[in-house]
């Protein structure tokens, strides 16, 4: 790829806007779908739609990634954004923002995407406020956002990540589920995750903000028949995990220190598959808690099903879970970051001051990826659907997903995502938000639309409604 540098500008209209990281819930991969699709080229394995490999080609040993060339991006958007009152709280507010960006990859294992958004501003705010809105530089984590993504490794046991989370598990899935560190539309950390693995062990860590202590955790799994037996062709059959997580509790004094532990048992019980197909079942259980708090803990049985083949890969867990004294299974979930200053439902009051009801709740997940020719990663897709639903036995839900899909070529790509917190009971929260990209003139150009709900946390420490909505044009080498 040969770089270009362009800047688009565009008419300034008041009523519209774009905004790469005011969308909400949304799966953790499409953090970085639309540039690995750009600095991904054609000597990583992606072939254009249409093209029917030949099997031997197909099955011919891929380049290492040293042998490979570093491929780059560039990339400029130029946008107006605009912030509008709901409920009649807050204020309209203009912008124009521009949001350079530059993307280096190797092969599979080796990414840096450095941009972060720069909002001007346009009208609004009252007379104190700036030229550049302050709420997105006001804090150390802010400038996390500088670093879109870096990462080691690729899909190695042996990696480091670092960006936006979004939709992340860590593991199991027991204490993290679906988290997202930047559902505050104030707040724009970076986080960082780790893995590594050493004989029979793999552990996975993270920390949801690398410059500020707010949350972190780590997981560690053993591989039993490894242990037992010796290293077998196909690892993991039966595992051991043990994970906890820890915060810090600092964030404006809405929150207190808690720390969260669970230990998870997984059997593997059917595994069939050939070259470039696989189905494969499990069996879970696991216990967890508070540390210090004996009356804080709860269970969990459930059965998982992973299937993959060149065009769909599938995960989907269905669980039985037991929540007592205050405990939850997936506590640090993708409501936290908002839960903080204010939980959903009748309470509407901190999560430090919140106590979550005894019951019992049924969990189920479904994350999907389909392509009608091949996939490829993040890259080549044309359908994706991430979806998880908990439905509880004193009559609440919570509800969050994300769909997209690639048409007419892939040069258009539409999104949806969507958070419901405490469905069915006094106080339920939503959030959603959609985005448009269709590209033209070559696919070097293309026409951006984003909108949707957003919840501001107040001084006071509520949550304000509020929306967003976003149009611009965007250029890049990315074909």
């Amino acid at each position: 790829m040969h770089g270009i540098w362009a800047v688009v500008l565009l008419l300034l209209l008041p009523g519209a806007g774009g905004a790469q990281e005011a969308v909400t819930p949304e799966d953790f991969d499409a953090t970085v779908r639309r540039l690995e699709e750009a600095i991904s080229d054609k000597s990583s394995g992606e072939e254009e739609e249409g093209e029917a490999q030949p099997e031997e080609e197909a099955s011919a040993p891929v380049a290492p990634d040293s042998a490979l060339p570093m491929t780059n991006l560039l990339r400029m958007d130029a946008a107006t954004w605009t912030l509008l009152p709901r409920r009649g709280a807050g204020t309209a507010e203009g912008f124009v923002q521009v949001e350079p960006l530059v993307a280096l990859g190797k092969g599979e294992s080796f990414r840096l995407i450095l941009g972060a958004p720069v909002r001007l501003r346009l009208w609004g705010g009252g007379e104190s406020a700036g030229l550049v809105r302050k709420e997105d530089w006001d804090t150390l984590s802010d400038w996390g956002q500088v670093v879109r993504l870096f990462m080691v490794g690729g899909d190695t046991p042996n990696s480091v990540w670092l960006g936006m989370m979004e939709g992340y598990s860590l593991l199991s899935g027991h204490l993290v589920r679906r988290y997202g560190n930047r559902v505050n539309p104030d707040y724009h950390p970076a986080g960082v995750i780790a893995t590594g693995t050493l004989g029979p062990v793999y552990a996975e860590a993270f920390a949801s903000d690398v410059l500020s202590a707010r949350l972190a955790g780590a997981e560690v799994a053993l591989d039993v028949q490894h242990v037992l037996f010796g290293r077998l062709p196909v690892p993991g059959r039966y595992t051991l995990a043990l994970s906890a997580v820890h915060d810090w509790g600092r964030m404006d004094g809405t929150a207190r220190p808690m720390t969260l532990a669970h230990l998870d048992a997984t059997a593997v019980v059917l595994r069939r598959g050939r070259k470039g197909q696989r189905v494969e079942a499990h069996l879970l259980g696991g216990w967890g808690g508070r540390p210090g708090e004996g009356g804080a803990w709860g269970a969990v049985v459930g059965v998982g099903v992973d299937a993959l083949t060149s065009t769909v890969d599938m995960r989907a867990r269905l669980e039985a879970r037991l929540q007592r004294g205050g405990f939850r299974q997936g506590a640090f979930g993708p409501d936290y970051e908002l839960a903080r200053f204010q939980v959903a439902g009748p309470a509407s009051v901190p999560l430090a001051e919140a106590s979550f009801p005894e019951g019992a709740s049924a969990y189920g997940e479904v994350i999907l990826n389909w392509d009608a020719v091949r996939l490829s990663g993040m890259r080549q897709r044309h359908l994706f659907l991430s979806l998880g639903v908990e439905a509880f036995s004193w009559g609440r839900v919570d509800v969050d997903g994300r769909v997209e899909a690639q048409l007419f070529h892939r040069n258009f790509t539409v999104g949806v995502g969507g958070l419901a917190t405490a469905v069915g009971q006094p106080g339920a929260r939503y959030v959603v938000s959609g985005e448009a990209r269709w590209r033209f003139l070559g696919g070097n150009l293309y026409a951006l639309g984003q909108g949707g709900t957003l919840l501001f946390p107040t001084p006071e420490g509520t949550l304000r409604p509020g929306a967003f909505a976003a149009m611009g044009l965007g250029v890049d080498n990315a074909r």
